[in-house]
């Protein structure tokens, strides 16, 4: 499967070394140095600071707070475990779409209803999971299979539980979870092609000719 998620592991690369440098850097414990590398702020929009929708979707840690390694792990491993799955089962070019997409929404949303510096890829992820859901029930290869109604009942019970933390954590930014969802649900309706299987699992159907000038026909599968 991690042959088959470059993007997501890509993304996962990318978020440590950022995180390791915010480390070795004290930007953790600097609120004034995480805006400098990118932190969502109040008025971007109108300064036209743009790049700021995309660095906060790398950098981690609330600013002036010591829940840094938490934030980072929890997102990351979120990350790893919807990433890896949605862009399996619906290609690359799909998953990173609605990961930069819904990520760009969410910090919008944030910048213009948010209070303070905001970072992280938990508005991204929220993307993912509300893009999940609508990918899966409206595609016609997954919806109904015996898998489906499982997975779809913990992405929503999952979705709940993140709100209600979020609704109930003062430091949590609530509104770029709201608009990452938001965004993923609209996402997750653009109509999509389920990738084929890897040449491995292929078969192809031969026919050859016989003796007589009749057809046979023959199937021939990749090794793995």
């Amino acid at each position: 499967m991690r042959k088959r998620a470059p993007v997501t592991l890509a993304l996962l690369a990318v978020i440590a070394a950022v995180c390791a440098f915010e480390v070795f850097t004290s930007a953790w414990d600097d609120s004034d140095l995480m805006v400098r590398l990118g932190a969502i702020v109040p008025g971007l929009l109108q300064r036209g600071e743009y790049w700021r929708l995309i660095t906060s979707m790398f950098l981690h840690a609330p600013p002036s707070s010591k829940l840094g390694w938490i934030h980072w792990a929890t997102n990351s491993w979120a990350l790893y475990q919807l990433g890896t799955l949605y862009e399996v089962l619906f290609g690359s070019k799909r998953f990173a779409l609605v990961y930069f997409g819904s990520g760009i929404c969410a910090a919008i949303a944030s910048s213009l209803y948010g209070h303070g510096p905001a970072v992280g890829a938990s508005g991204a992820v929220f993307g993912i999971l509300a893009a999940f859901i609508c990918s899966v029930w409206r595609s016609p290869q997954y919806r109904h299979q015996p898998w489906t109604k499982g997975l779809l009942g913990q992405l929503l019970f999952w979705t709940v539980v993140n709100l209600y933390i979020g609704f109930t954590v003062p430091f949590i930014d609530n509104v770029a979870h709201i608009g990452g969802l938001v965004s993923g649900l609209l996402l997750g309706f653009i109509p999509h092609r389920v990738p084929p299987p890897p040449p491995g699992r292929s078969v192809i159907e031969v026919q050859p000719y016989d003796e007589g000038g009749t057809h046979e026909r023959a199937y021939h599968s990749f090794p793995e």
